[in-house]
């Protein structure tokens, strides 16, 4: 019985994990192996790899890709600066050290979709906050279109998104100071270290698994953008990414096959960098 315990424990949670983890990525390979669409219900047929090298060779998939890109790399420099700043703000031994990390976690809190209405009220053309703003000060004497132009969305989605990722950031290189024992410090200022010396010999690098665990939390998370960019502007293409150009052509074209290959090319993208994520997991352990 004391055996078999801990496989009955187990469960529920492997029955959960299998019908909404499991079963879902071995359906959707199967689609994406198919020629699947809805608006020919009658011709659904195996084409192995056919909806793969579609996606591949369209140059729809490869715009999206390249917004994808330009999120990625912007929330994660400016989310792991921005994170690893606030870290330290927060790291100050005050009695309002709890509110100020209440605060902090806010954008966290928010739904991503509230997030995008909230910044679409700043960005929009006619009413935003920007707009009158620069107007006032005389730094502009027309409004602009800051939603209209592909590199301005991108860089405002940018934004947005690393305003809800920097709280994740700042708590997990919070936890990275605080859990590095004073004794070194002391030993770092013994040996005469400055504040400079002391920061690029000890903190930073044992921060270092720490601040991975929030680079690849704030990739994930660019990745799977799609509420800030719809609450922003919309099902249109001009700020699409992977992720929207997956839901398009999976429920607006109809085309399940080759939305199912493309959700499966994000999901593999994103589990690269869960890899990474368990890795920086793994050191953290060590050093701890």
């Amino acid at each position: 019985m004391k055996k078999i315990l801990p496989y009955l424990l187990l469960a529920p949670m492997i029955l959960i994990m299998g019908v909404l983890v499991f079963y879902p990525i071995i359906a959707t390979f199967s689609y994406s192996l198919k020629k699947w669409q809805l608006t020919a219900p009658g011709d659904i047929h195996f084409i192995g790899l056919q909806n793969y090298s579609a996606v591949l060779t369209s140059g729809s998939f490869w715009y999206s890709f390249q917004n994808t890109l330009f999120l990625l790399v912007i929330v994660v420099l400016l989310a792991t600066v921005s994170g690893f700043l606030l870290s330290a703000f927060l790291n100050v031994d005050t009695k309002y050290s709890g509110c100020l990390l209440a605060i902090a976690i806010l954008p966290w809190a928010l739904p991503p979709y509230v997030n995008g209405i909230l910044w679409k009220f700043v960005f929009s053309s006619g009413y935003g906050f920007m707009n009158k703003a620069a107007i006032r000060l005389n730094l502009i004497s027309q409004p602009i279109e800051w939603l209209n132009s592909r590199w301005s969305l991108l860089l405002i989605v940018s934004l947005v998104v690393t305003w809800r990722s920097i709280p994740f950031t700042a708590i997990v290189c919070l936890a990275g100071r605080q859990a590095i024992p004073g004794r070194l410090y002391e030993a770092a200022r013994i040996d005469g270290g400055n504040a400079r010396t002391i920061f690029c010999t000890v903190t930073l690098p044992l921060m270092l698994p720490f601040l991975a665990i929030g680079i690849t939390a704030a990739s994930v998370t660019a990745i799977n953008v799609f509420d800030e960019i719809i609450a922003l502007s919309g099902y249109g293409d001009l700020g699409k990414n992977l992720l929207v150009e997956s839901y398009l052509t999976t429920f607006s074209f109809m085309n399940f096959g080759k939305g199912s290959a493309v959700t499966y090319l994000v999901m593999l993208f994103g589990g690269i960098l869960g890899v990474f994520y368990l890795k920086s997991l793994n050191q953290e352990e060590n050093i701890l």
